[in-house]
């Protein structure tokens, strides 16, 4: 129990995370870059009058689709994620690489 306190007491006021699942890894590890948006990405954003922070809210949300994902690249890992933002599903194509995330597709069904 006293270990307990004070475990709270040590984490409550950090923002310490438990991402044990590959999708949650993959997702954090991509949030925390530099995010670029191809020319693509950004007018199929536009066309559906959105913005970027739909992908932020897939990031945060969404599911990574390994089976359709392209991870034994020698250089920057291919990640297709998908999930609901703004009442629309979206899928998304996004290049992973060590210091920047590269969003390459996007597909919207509504």
């Amino acid at each position: 129990m006293i270990g307990l306190i004070l475990l709270f007491f040590f984490l409550g006021g950090k923002r310490a995370s438990c991402d044990y699942g590959p999708t949650a890894r993959t997702l954090k590890n991509i949030r925390s870059k530099e995010r670029l948006f191809s020319d693509e990405v950004l007018q199929t954003l536009a066309k559906n009058m959105l913005d970027t922070s739909v992908v932020s809210q897939l990031l945060m949300d969404g599911d990574v689709l390994f089976s359709e994902s392209q991870t034994h690249l020698d250089s920057c890992n291919v990640y297709v994620i998908e999930g609901v933002s703004s009442n629309m599903e979206l899928k998304i194509s996004v290049k992973n690489c060590e210091t920047k995330a590269y969003f390459e597709g996007l597909v919207i069904k509504e």
